[in-house]
């Protein structure tokens, strides 16, 4: 089946006759004697191709094809016309029209005007198809160009020379809009590939890959950032370049570092702690010995020994608790000499309630020095705790 054909013709008998011959050829077609008669028709058919007779010289037919031109431009209009009014309607029509036959109808001619008429209409039809799918395509590049602006990480296209060939709007606020340029001199200010390029191990293998790098950016701030990259094949399939994506990482690093720090220093806590327990511990000793013996000088040592370790624990127990400060070391002087027996007397009476032997040389002059006194204590206690512990779980001597 052909298409939908509106003939309009004022010789009733000529039209009829044109219409049968129309239909054998498969055309659907509809017929009209005048404007008034073709305008419902026309709106319950919308033709495809409409051959008329504009009866001239009256020009309400020709009214009428220029008003359906115009807004059905893709209708195709075949004029048919006396010889002797030929060529008026060609000049009035002009290039409106698609062709111009002179009646006698002769049946080639229509049928060549015709098979014109339709390779026209299949042609806009292509075009208006074509048109479609170049909406859509431009739709889905501008939605592919929205998502490779938006997404929140740097993306880079490199060639197989290492030049950039596309970056996205991130990228080119931290790093420059430098398409052409080489990604290790933009990325790392290097004048060579980088040795673990995963560009170039996706060009190799056609793999994605991914790296942890440390980058730098146009400010010259230092970021640490997670990369993988993805093979871009060209329409044979070939790898003709690859897509870099970064995730900048630097605030987990950052956390990780803070975190490592944090534990390094409850560790540091946890030993000073235990030793000021420790040096508690034989502060209570001495006590109790001090008590049973009734000797007074004993007593006092002791409570005297108790009271500072007390307030030693305190004071780094609110440390502890007021630690995101960062607290600073406190730096004072102190007499090497004095800390030494300060720390043999809190050490001894650990030993001697476990039957461990502690002997004690101290030159009488060591001088001074500049130290944070509770963190250097709480740190040597630590080591004497521990050496005495050893003592203690050590079954193999009866003495130590």
């Amino acid at each position: 089946m052909h298409g939908k054909i509106l003939l309009i013709d004022s010789d009733d008998n000529h039209s009829k006759a044109i219409g049968v011959y129309l239909e054998r050829h498969q055309y659907k077609v509809s017929i009209a004697d005048s404007c008034d008669d073709a305008l419902p028709v026309f709106d319950n058919l919308i033709p495809e191709i409409i051959i008329a007779d504009p009866d001239w010289p009256q020009t309400d037919t020709i009214y009428l094809l220029e008003k359906v031109k115009k807004k059905h431009p893709e209708i195709q209009i075949i004029i048919t016309s006396d010889a002797e009014h030929i060529d008026q309607v060609m000049e009035t029509l002009g290039g409106t029209v698609a062709s111009f036959l002179t009646k006698p109808l002769k049946s080639q001619i229509l049928d060549h005007s015709l098979k014109q008429a339709e390779e026209v209409i299949a042609l806009n039809k292509k075009v208006i198809t074509y048109e479609k799918e170049l909406s859509e395509l431009r739709d889905a590049q501008s939605l592919n160009q929205q998502l490779f602006d938006v997404i929140p990480c740097y993306i880079s296209v490199q060639d197989r020379n290492f030049r950039l060939t596309a970056t996205n709007r991130l990228f080119k606020k931290d790093f420059g809009d430098e398409l052409g340029s080489f990604c290790y001199k933009v990325y790392k200010h290097r004048t060579s590939r980088c040795r673990e390029c995963p560009v170039w191990a996706t060009f190799e293998d056609g793999r994605p890959h991914s790296t942890e790098e440390i980058v730098t950016s146009k400010s010259g701030e230092q970021h640490n950032v997670m990369t993988w990259t993805a093979p871009v094949r060209n329409s044979s399939g070939r790898i003709n370049q690859v897509m870099e994506m970064s995730t900048d990482i630097t605030q987990i690093r950052r956390l990780q570092d803070h975190l490592t720090s944090l534990g390094l220093m409850l560790g540091s806590m946890s030993h000073g702690v235990k030793g000021m327990l420790t040096a508690l511990d034989g502060g209570l000793y001495q006590l109790e010995t001090g008590v049973e013996k009734k000797e007074m000088a004993r007593i006092e040592k002791a409570f005297d020994q108790v009271k500072e370790m007390t307030g030693s624990i305190r004071k780094m127990v609110l440390e502890i608790l007021y630690y995101a400060k960062s607290r600073e070391l406190r730096y004072e002087e102190v007499d090497i000499a004095e800390m030494s027996r300060k720390l043999a007397e809190m050490t001894r009476a650990i030993a001697d309630k476990n039957g461990i032997s502690l002997e004690i040389e101290i030159a009488p002059s060591l001088g001074v020095f500049e130290i944070d006194p509770n963190w250097l204590q709480a740190a040597i206690m630590n080591f004497l705790e521990n050496a005495m512990d050893a003592c203690i779980y050590d079954r193999s001597k009866k003495k130590h």
